[in-house]
């Protein structure tokens, strides 16, 4: 009876053991570093016309402005980029001499969001180089709204248009009342970046098979965005890099949802360095 019970004692304990390792989580490995994407999405200041209603009622040359750029600056710095990665064609040298003309104090800053935060950010920094990542791609618009006339659906084209006018001039009333940070804070919200990308997404209603008017419309815009995506990982070609991107919002979303696919990088955003 002793030994069945020694029996019985043992098998309860390897039991339980057993059952004890199961239940206790698997050690992680540790995490790889990776390298860090900045995306901050932006209106046009040079012509915020195409972003904001009313361009002239904002100059960002002025000198309230330019103390709020300074703000943006020091928000941006917290990333502590290596890289600073600009909307302009990839291999543009017109850019890369402009700013090298900067540094050196032969050149005066335009009102241009490249220039604004891009150039003062990375003179701050003592880059040698800003790095323009910008590709060229199809967006075949005509085909949309020829295929919205042919098939009856004008009126609804017209309505998804209009709402594209309510949210620029939404935007250019918050920039009234605004600094240039919380702006760019407010473009670069997650509700602000899915919004962008919904609107996209809804011109693909527009369509039939054999005649993906819409659909291809989108996939040509995303099509793009993976090119500059893939430009901006060639910048990000070790664990140490940390690359600010700074491009027009309407490609936060599409690149942002890019880099966060990526297990070789992690994503960062502007929430991040305004606390």
């Amino acid at each position: 009876m002793r030994f069945l019970s020694t029996i019985a004692a043992f098998t309860l304990w390897t039991v339980t053991s057993i059952s004890a390792v199961s239940q206790s989580p698997a050690a992680k490995p540790a995490a790889r570093p990776r390298a860090e994407v900045l995306v901050l999405g932006v209106y046009h200041m040079s012509n915020p016309g195409r972003d904001i209603v009313n361009p002239q009622a904002d100059d960002v040359l002025a000198s309230k402005r330019q103390a709020e750029i300074a703000e943006v600056i020091g928000a941006l710095r917290k990333f502590r980029p290596t890289k600073v990665a600009v909307e302009a064609a990839s291999g543009n040298d017109a850019i890369v001499r402009r700013y090298a003309d900067y540094v050196a104090g032969k050149h005066e800053l335009t009102r241009n969001e490249t220039e604004q935060i891009g150039f003062r950010l990375a003179r701050e920094l003592g880059h040698k180089a800003v790095h323009p990542v910008d590709a060229d791609g199809e967006f075949p618009f005509a085909r949309l709204v020829d295929y919205a006339k042919a098939h009856g659906r004008t009126a609804d084209f017209d309505t998804l248009m209009g709402e594209t006018g309510v949210r620029v001039r939404a935007t250019g009333a918050y920039l009234t009342s605004h600094t240039v940070l919380e702006t760019l804070m407010y473009l670069n919200s997650d509700d602000q970046v899915a919004a962008d990308v919904g609107h996209y997404y809804r011109m693909a209603h527009f369509g039939e098979p054999w005649n993906w008017a819409g659909a291809d419309l989108v996939a040509d815009w995303f099509r793009r965005n993976m090119r500059i995506y893939s430009n901006i990982v060639r910048l990000a070609d070790s664990a140490s890099e940390r690359v600010l991107v700074i491009y027009g919002y309407g490609h936060t979303g599409w690149l942002q949802h890019n880099f966060a696919s990526d297990p070789t990088i992690r994503l960062r955003k502007l929430a991040e360095f305004t606390k």
